[in-house]
């Protein structure tokens, strides 16, 4: 592993804990071997940068740091990671991705290249645009990062005729998923995945327990309809509860009603995908159901798209598919993924990419 790729890896540890920074990971080298590392805190904490760099301590003078983003020129609520990067006299700074935020934009690089630290750019690396793709987009646009998730038979259904729909997909997927839950700051579902499958909606271990820190539970409920006996609403975290007409009910302390009225009777997604950007969600994880997601499509809402297929047939004419909404009139109208790739999970495969405009803010992190 390059001392780049374990910083990438120790960036992703901090995926899910940071908004509204960026999770980074850093590395410190010197004499080829690793003398600390570091990786984003949660908000008010160390950046990556500084936690490694007290870590080494005076071994830092002369040493090499590789980090996944570059290091920031502005104060937080921490100092600038620059600052503490020249007073430690390091010799020379690695750098995989240029920080979208307009407030540094390669101002790091340029202060610490005019303090004598030699600063190379290892053009873009893809793994560490993937890190902050999130913090790109709400960095730059102030609205949140939409991941849309399904799972499907190899016939495009979700479930059978009947509503049955535990489980398609293999228990590798299922852990996957958790994963992706863990490193989002919200997940979304509309209130028929609710009603039909009673879910946690929570990031779980391997074991099955639920992680300390839980993303907020979004559920986009136009008529006020979630069951107060649902299990997401016991869940540990905060469930915000999104509707149409202000229906609420009697809810716990971890639970939030919000009204996006709309022209249709229906939640305004885009008005509900805002509020949630100003309150520092930089990522949203939607997990359904074909209602929901045929909606955020037809609105051009999701930027990235996470597609399990698993090698089973389940036919019938109306067995759920996992997109409704309106949808193309013509296929050369149709969503088609950029910048995709697949996972294999057990049987399984993933199809994994971005939607368009969603592409270039990712190549362009």
């Amino acid at each position: 592993m390059t001392f780049m790729a374990r910083a990438i890896e120790l960036g992703r540890y901090a995926q899910g804990t940071t908004s509204p920074n960026p999770p980074v990971g850093a590395v410190i080298v010197k004499d080829g071997k690793v003398v600390s590392e570091g990786w984003t805190q949660p908000p008010g904490g160390q950046h990556a940068e500084a936690m490694a760099l007290e870590l080494a301590s005076v071994l830092a003078r002369g040493a090499t740091l590789y980090t996944t983003l570059e290091p920031c020129t502005h104060f937080g609520r921490t100092p600038p990671c620059c600052d503490a990067i020249i007073k430690a006299r390091l010799a020379e700074v690695y750098v995989a991705t240029v920080d979208p935020n307009p407030n540094v934009q390669g101002g790091g690089i340029d202060r610490l290249n005019q303090a004598g630290i030699a600063t190379h750019m290892e053009e873009r690396n893809p793994d560490a645009r993937e890190l902050i793709e999130a913090f790109a987009k709400h960095s730059s646009t102030g609205m949140p990062f939409v991941i849309a998730k399904f799972a499907m038979s190899l016939d495009g259904k979700i479930s059978t005729r009947t509503g049955d729909s535990k489980w398609i997909s293999g228990e590798e997927s299922r852990a996957y998923v958790h994963e992706l839950r863990k490193q989002s700051d919200a997940i979304l579902v509309g209130i028929n995945t609710v009603l039909a499958d009673d879910p946690l909606l929570t990031a779980r271990d391997e074991n099955g327990s639920a992680l300390p820190q839980q993303p907020l539970r979004v559920i986009v409920d136009s008529h006020g309809r979630t069951p107060k006996a649902a299990k997401l609403l016991t869940q540990p975290g905060q469930t915000l509860i999104a509707t149409a007409d202000g229906t609420s009910g009697d809810r716990s302390a971890t639970v939030e009603t919000l009204t996006f009225p709309s022209s249709d009777g229906r939640v305004d997604l885009a008005a509900l995908l805002q509020t949630l950007g100003e309150r520092d969600i930089t990522s949203v994880f939607v997990e359904g159901g074909g209602t929901i997601l045929g909606s955020l499509f037809d609105q051009a809402l999701v930027h990235k798209v996470v597609a399990f297929v698993s090698p089973v047939i389940i036919g019938g004419d109306k067995a759920m598919s996992p997109v409704g909404g309106l949808g193309s009139e013509r296929i050369s109208d149709a969503f088609r993924l950029q910048d995709s790739r697949t996972m294999q999970f057990g049987q399984d495969v993933a199809i994994i990419g971005y939607c368009e405009g969603a592409a270039d803010v990712h190549r362009n992190s």
